[in-house]
């Protein structure tokens, strides 16, 4: 998963959900985990990683964490559901 740009989707303890971007996603997951990620995150876990996405380029892959960011919760349920399945 080095280099690749990736979107991810975390489900907090508290089944909030967190999206981010990487181009790292295996470090990236060891941060959350040791409480050294995003902010929002700490103090939240455990975090299950739901689903994420890789793009060919970081501007596609950010492009694609704001989409998501501005989803309604249903929205992002979808989003992970749709990638657990495939498609």
């Amino acid at each position: 998963m080095e280099n690749n740009h990736c979107v991810y989707m975390l489900r907090c303890k508290d089944q909030t959900l967190y999206t981010g971007y990487t181009n790292n996603l295996a470090a990236r997951l060891e941060r959350h985990q040791a409480g050294k990620g995003a902010k929002y995150t700490r103090g939240r876990g455990p975090l299950v990683l739901e689903a994420y996405e890789v793009y060919e380029t970081k501007s596609e892959a950010l492009q694609q964490e704001y989409q998501i960011k501005r989803m309604t919760r249903q929205e992002k349920e979808r989003w992970i559901l749709r990638r657990k399945k495939g498609g």
